[in-house]
């Protein structure tokens, strides 16, 4: 028996093993409408297009991504210690209220999901940002950048000649 859950991404329409060898034309073009679910004894098989299947992997992916990184940074948000192994340790150079940042961008992200075709690639793009800003908090050479004190020079604003000859063309 398919549980509820189960039916949510299936539907009700199962196909039996007989039907799909009796109509496979018919039951082909049912699941380019929407995915069904093909029955043989006691056991179930999803039919569905192939670039839904992709999103589903791709959908089920950067939701365990989204978990992983929401619970480390709620983890160094109450003051526990990662590893230096941990694949989200970059976290560890943002303080609380980035980290809430992080994880308010990412929660409003992922609402999104459910409305937006585009949104998981949204979250793949706040996860790489956060990433690279990370990257770029921690880097030597960019903390020297920005701390060398160099003799600024300001820019003046240009100054308008004014000839015979310009007024004349």
């Amino acid at each position: 028996m398919l549980s509820e859950s189960s039916r949510l991404v299936y539907g009700d329409e199962l196909i039996t093993a007989t039907e799909l060898n009796q109509q496979p034309n018919r039951v082909l073009d049912l699941a380019m409408e929407h995915p069904v679910t093909i029955t043989r004894n006691d056991q179930h098989f999803a039919l569905l297009r192939r670039e839904e299947m992709a999103l589903w992997v791709k959908a089920a992916t950067l939701s365990l991504t989204v978990f992983e990184v929401t619970a480390a940074a709620y983890r160094l948000r109450l003051g526990e210690a990662i590893s230096s192994e941990h694949p989200y340790q970059w976290l560890t150079v943002f303080d609380s209220d980035e980290l809430c940042e992080l994880i308010a961008e990412l929660e409003k992200t992922y609402r999104l999901a459910e409305s937006e075709p585009g949104a998981w690639s949204l979250i793949e793009i706040v996860i790489h940002e956060w990433h690279e800003s990370a990257k770029a908090i921690s880097s030597p050479e960019l903390a020297a950048a920005f701390s060398d004190e160099i003799d600024e020079v300001l820019l003046t604003a240009p100054q308008i000649e004014s000839t015979t000859e310009s007024t004349q063309l």
